[in-house]
This record gives C-alpha cells, structure tokens and sequence, in this order.
C-alpha cells in the first residue's frame, strides 16, 4: 500500500475517534461527516466532496454533508434515482464511467454499500480536470471502504448514544408520569416528548370520552367513521396500527394508550413525507405510549377516588344537615344551594304534586321555577314521570319538544318516592345543551335519593305542625297561634291593624240551611280572606262564626280598606248571600298599648257595627 494511502486511512481513523468520545457520551456524528470530506478533499487536492445519503423513509437521495458550504440540492428526480442505486452495487467506484446523468458534474463516484445495498455516494469534483485519473482501482475501493466503514461505524454508534438518551429520557418521563396525578400533566407530558424526540413529526391524543377542554393540547374525539378505521383498530385490539397514504405522503402510526383495566384512547403520530413509518421509531413511541396508559389510568382513578369521595361526604353532608330539624323551606333552600354548588346548575326547583295531582314548586327552589316559563319544564317531568316514575336525564329538551322554543336544553329531573308513591320531583336545568355528565345525574339520583326521605319528614312535620295551629274547617290559623303572633309583632313591628269579623244573622244560616251550609258559609269567607290579604298576614278563626285578620307593619287606614275589601267580596261571591261586620283596632308602638287592649277595641267596634244595621265596618280607637 502507498506511502499517501495509508496516510489518509490514518487520518480518517484519527478523525473518527477525534468525534466519536464514547466515555462522555459526546458523540459530534454531524460534524465528524464534515470533517471526512474536508479530509478527503485536502488529500486528493479535489473542487468538492459530497456525501449523499438514501433515505430508506421517503426512498429519495438527499445531501447529507458537502465541503460546498453553499451547495443545494440538485434539480433531479430523488425518487427514481433512489431507486436506480441498486445497479451500482456491484461496482466498486466510477472514474467518469457512472450510469446516472444526475452526477454529470463529479468526476469520482464512491458507492457507500452495506451488505450489498447501496447507503449512499460519496461525490467528488475536480479541481483540474483530469487530476483525479491517477486513483487506481485499489485505491478507489480502498477509499470507499473505508468511508463506508467509518460512517456505518459512526451512525451506529450514534444511534446507540441516542437510543439510550431517549430510554434514559422515557425514564425520566416515566417518573414524571407516576409523580403526577393531573391528566392535564399526564397528557401535555406525553406531547412535549414527543416534539422533543421527533420534532418533524405532527401528534394527536384522541381519547375515547373526554368532557373537559385541555389548554394548547392537541386533543380529538375518538369516534367511528370511515376516516378513522386505524385509529377505533388501534383502540379494540390494544395493538399498534399503521396507515400509509401515498397520495397526501405522509404515514400515520396509531398507539393505544393501554393500562391494566383498559384503554383510554390512542396516540396519533403523523411522519410527513413518509411512505413507510420509521420501524426503528416504532419501540420508542410504543413504550411511550404504553407508560402513558398506564399513567393515565392511574390519574384516571386517582380523579375517579377523589370524585367518590367528594361525592359522599356532599351526601353524607347533606343527609346531616337535613336529618336536623330544618323547616321545609331551609331544607328547600339548601338542597338547591347544595346542587347549583356541585352541579354548576342555573336553576333547580323542588316540585311537590298535589292530591288533586297539580304540581306545586316549593318555596326555596329557584325564583325560575315561580314564573310562567317554568311550567313547561314541571309539565314536561312530570308527563314522563306519570308513566313510570323513573329519573330523566336530558342532553337537549329542544330535540324532544320541537315545536316549543326551550331557553334550558339541558335537564335532569328525580323524583321524590315515598313509598313507592310520587311525592314529587327535583328538576336541575342548564341552558347549555349536554351541560350535565352522565357521573352528575347519577350523583344527583343518589342524593335525592338519601334525601327524600328527610324531605318527606319535613314536609309531614310542617304538615302536622300546621294542623296543630290551624282550624281543621276554615284551615285559618288557631286563636293561639293569632295571638302568638300578635305579641311577638308588638314586641317587633312599629305598628299593625287588627279586623274582628263576625257573619250576620249566621244562627239564621243555620236554622235555614242547616249546620252543613253554615259550615260552607264558614270556608266561603275563610277562603276569600285567604285571597286578600298577604302571606305575612294572619288569618284566624277567633270562635265560632267570628273569625279575625292581623296584619302586621300596616297602618289604620290600610286596615280600614282591607276589611271594607273584604265585606264588598263576601256580599258579592257568598252562596247563600250572607253579610259581615267589621270591627277594626289599631296599635303604635310610640305609644302604650297592649294585645289585650287591642282586642277589646275590635269587639267594641264590631259590637257597633252589628247593633248599627250590620255589613259595614267601624273604628275604635282609644
């Protein structure tokens, strides 16, 4: 071998392990390519040396490193070229004898061959024609072994260097993952190695039910149709699936993100330019992806326990707070607190079903649920409950009730069961359409559920309560609880009126009709109070046919007008036509007074009426 041929041979080993530093892992592949070529050109006194290099991915020829800092890439068909490589493969190199027009401008082609398949070219220019004509045979395949050997050397040793930097990195991902109980990190995690890794490459997480809106990740539904055949393939199976498209050039690999109890979606990564995916790339993203199942599912589960959790003790919660005596009203009021708390609900009514079967809204619902447009969503519940009383759980009311215009689309409704029997039911509403989880209606379910039974109590508490202070025939209040109530408001209110009303001539009634009509008589005027005065106000029957009306922080002369209200409605709308008289007190608290004082004025002014021709209304003050 020539003095000048072993002399570049060793000054391309020297440069190879000048780059290739395997005890610190630094390992320059790009640079030491440059280096070669800078080599080969200063040993031969060449124009230019080009490294091209075949990309088995795209099957193309692409330049790799040239000593021609400015040189880009020639205008010629890569593909074909790549594909007519194979013919040089049992040559060793060409002296202005190559079978490609492509390479018309270089003067010495080194075919870089390994196992019989052509990797690449090594391309030489020269600087005086002719000067290249001297490199023998031997030396030209000397030469092209060589640089075939360094640079499979080389890129193996760097593929090993970054094969174990990016096991080392899935290590590190993984300790991420399993630090991490956040699906947001989980998923955002898997997305920034992947652009680390490949950052050519484009990815997608489609995952197979996802109700939450993830900041800046590149998030699909999963879902069924034709486009997606790969990706639900790669979702039953469990098993990683390929599409290779060569009219868009690009191939796509599907991986299942797989943990022990299922799958939780797939792994779309797009290699652009690709008729085949890289199969060295497949082991990596596959480990990746298995890790991030596994790390999904347990954040998965770790979101599901603490969701369990807080859903029994809003249960547990809540059965406490009304297992505790509340009247029905604060019971109403924070069960509805409790639900647009938990549920993000805009309106939440608690429906009561009357004997007579007409749906009556609590007091404590929403202020909706006391106005008109509220009545289609209570008939609508209750239609579909009629029929067999079971939840509803309503993505778009608008798509069930097409000819009605519904500002709530979304709807979940309970009903209240008491012994087997529809007491009534709670409607939860939205005005989004498929606001409400499916996990929320049943949380909702099981909180009704634990709670009508409280609700019930309540309701027969107040009921039983109500008969105790309340006239069982007229259903006005008790002469006790009227005075109860007149103390207390004597002790609190700055002023009040008080009406004693007795029915004319009611013994007459009586012995006309009988006691059946008298007792009517008694209902037809408790009633028509009932419809004129205020829900602070208080109706009573004092004893026998006198009944009384008190009517707190009101003064004389609204008194005066309710009660010659009242006179004109009964000789109006009783049947038979009866009479009454009225004797109207009055009390401030600037000066002194008392209940008993108050009464006595009544009956005084009543008396004067009665004995004054009857059917009017008098006055007596102190």
């Amino acid at each position: 071998m020539e003095h000048q041929q072993i002399q570049l041979l060793y000054n391309l080993r020297s440069i190879f392990f000048d780059h290739m530093e395997l005890e610190n892992g630094n390992i320059q592949y790009d640079q030491f390519v440059r280096t070669m070529l800078a080599e080969i050109k200063r040993f031969l006194e060449v124009k230019e040396v080009t490294l091209f290099k075949c990309d088995d991915w795209k099957q193309h020829l692409f330049i790799e490193a040239s000593t021609d800092s400015d040189l880009i890439e020639p205008d010629y068909d890569s593909k074909t070229l790549y594909l007519n490589l194979e013919r040089a493969a049992g040559r060793n190199y060409y002296y202005n004898d190559y079978p490609f027009r492509e390479f018309k401008n270089y003067q010495l082609i080194l075919p870089l061959k390994e196992e019989q398949k052509v990797t690449g070219l090594v391309a030489v220019k020269e600087k005086v024609p002719g000067s290249l004509s001297s490199i023998g045979a031997e030396t030209g395949e000397l030469l092209t072994k060589e640089c075939t050997k360094l640079l499979e050397t080389a890129l193996n040793i760097y593929k090993v260097v970054m094969e174990e930097k990016r096991h080392k990195q899935l290590f590190k991902v993984t300790e991420k993952f399993h630090s991490s109980m956040s699906m947001d990190a989980v998923l955002g995690e898997i997305i920034d190695t992947l652009q680390e890794v490949y950052p050519s490459f484009v990815y997608y997480l489609m995952l197979s039910h996802d109700n939450n809106n993830h900041e800046n990740l590149p998030i699909k539904d999963l879902e069924y149709d034709s486009e997606n055949v790969a990706a639900m393939q790669a979702y039953v199976t469990g098993t990683i699936q390929f599409e290779n498209s060569l009219t868009e050039k690009k191939s796509v690999l599907y991986a299942p993100l797989r943990g022990k109890q299922g799958i939780y979606g797939v792994l779309q990564v797009i290699a652009p330019n690709s008729l085949v995916f890289p199969e060295n790339e497949v082991e990596f993203i596959t480990l990746l992806a298995n890790t991030a199942g596994s790390a999904l599912e347990n954040a998965q589960l770790y979101q599901q326990s603490k969701r369990l959790i807080s859903d029994l003790q809003l249960i547990n919660e809540t059965s406490h707070r009304l297992n505790s005596n509340l009247r029905l009203s604060e019971t109403i009021t924070y069960m509805k607190e409790q639900i647009i708390k938990s549920f993000d609900a805009q309106e939440t009514g608690f429906i009561f079903l009357l004997p007579s079967g007409d749906a009556k809204p609590l007091t404590g619902s929403s202020a909706f649920f006391q106005t008109k447009e509220s009545e289609q969503y209570i008939r609508y519940s209750k239609e579909r409950m009629d029929i067999d009383q079971e939840s509803l759980f309503i993505g778009d009311v608008h798509l069930q009730s097409v000819d009605v215009k519904m500002r709530y689309r979304s709807l979940m409704a309970v009903p209240m069961l008491q012994s087997n029997s529809l007491r009534g039911f709670a409607v939860v509403l939205h005005k989004e359409p498929y606001y409400f989880s499916f996990e929320m209606f049943k949380l909702l379910q099981s909180l009704i559920h634990h709670s009508s039974l409280a609700l019930a109590n309540s309701m027969l508490r107040e009921e039983l309560e109500k008969l105790v202070i309340t006239d069982h025939l007229t259903r006005l209040y008790s002469r006790n609880y009227l005075d109860e109530k007149i103390y207390q408001s004597m002790e609190e209110d700055e002023e009040g009126a008080f009406i004693l009303i007795d029915i004319d001539d009611f013994k007459k009634v009586n012995d006309t009709y009988g006691h059946q009509v008298g007792d009517e008589i008694l209902i037809q005027v408790a009633k028509l109070m009932h419809g004129n005065i205020r829900e602070t106000d208080i109706g009573a029957r004092w004893g026998g046919e006198e009944l009384a009306i008190y009517l707190p922080r009101v003064p004389l002369q609204v008194g005066v007008n309710i009660a010659q209200r009242l006179l004109e409605k009964v000789s109006e709308l009783s049947k038979p036509k009866v009479t009454i008289s009225c004797g109207v007190s009055y009390w401030k608290r600037d000066s002194i007074d008392n209940a008993k004082a108050l009464f006595k004025r009544a009956d005084e002014a009543l008396y004067l009426a009665k004995n004054s021709g009857k059917n009017k209304v008098l006055v007596q003050n102190r």
